[in-house]
């Protein structure tokens, strides 16, 4: 496993939020079913239809667990990295036309970039989606974006987050990781940060150190300052 020192600035508080990293796929943007609309219609054409059962296994990826399962399920007579490769460009074609944002995401982003609360955007899709799907969005308030294929392993395990907070220079007990699907929610809590968790597909259940919230409808910088132990609340 990769070791991803954080060293926190002395000029940054000890205490208190210190960043944001959020999840892209179903979290900030809507576009899990078009990623499940790719793999099915892939697979009809190669004669398999899949169930319920299987969305649950394939949500949030990553892309080496989901064309496991699929290719497992169907015996399509496909290579993983062939099978891959189909997926991502089905959907590359799916999200030519832009993609929505999920409610409450616009607003979120606006206010952590107007109270200068360093962020950074953490998905297990590849780089070449991120870049289509923040270039379809007109631009992005991220510090920077790590994608699942420029980790030695991606989520579940907590690799990503750890070299997001590690970058932001924060300590990962005191990041919030916003995920909408309980393999990114895995990884936040692997890396030590507090998740708040905003299910898309998979119901999540609410633990000490994870919020479950609806919808980011609502979800203020404030809310999230409540979230980090330590948080001076005069300060919100």
């Amino acid at each position: 496993m990769t070791t991803y020192a954080s060293t926190v600035s002395p000029d940054r508080e000890s205490t208190g939020l210190q960043a944001v990293l959020l999840d892209m796929d179903g979290t900030l943007v809507d576009t899990e079913d078009l990623w499940w609309e790719a793999e099915c219609s892939l697979l009809a054409e190669h004669g398999h239809v899949l169930g319920p059962a299987d969305r649950q296994a394939v949500v949030g990826g990553p892309m080496s667990r989901v064309v496991a399962h699929l290719l497992a399920v169907s015996g399509a007579d496909l290579t993983a990295e062939l099978f891959s490769a189909m997926i991502n460009e089905r959907f590359t074609q799916m999200i030519a036309g832009g993609v929505p944002l999920r409610p409450g995401a616009a607003a979120l982003l606006a206010e952590l970039a107007a109270e200068g609360v360093p962020t950074a955007l953490v998905s297990a899709a590849h780089r070449r989606i991120i870049d289509l799907v923040l270039r379809s969005l007109g631009g992005h308030p991220f510090g920077f974006t790590v994608a699942g294929d420029e980790v030695e392993r991606t989520k579940p395990h907590p690799d990503p987050y750890l070299l997001a907070a590690a970058r932001l220079g924060a300590d990962p007990a005191r990041c919030v990781v916003i995920e909408d699907a309980p393999t990114g929610v895995r990884a936040g809590e692997a890396a030590g940060c507090r998740v708040l968790a905003v299910p898309s597909v998979t119901p999540i259940e609410a633990l000490p150190g994870r919020t479950v919230l609806e919808s980011l409808e609502g979800v203020s910088v404030a809310l999230l300052r409540g979230l980090v132990p330590g948080t001076d609340r005069a300060s919100r």
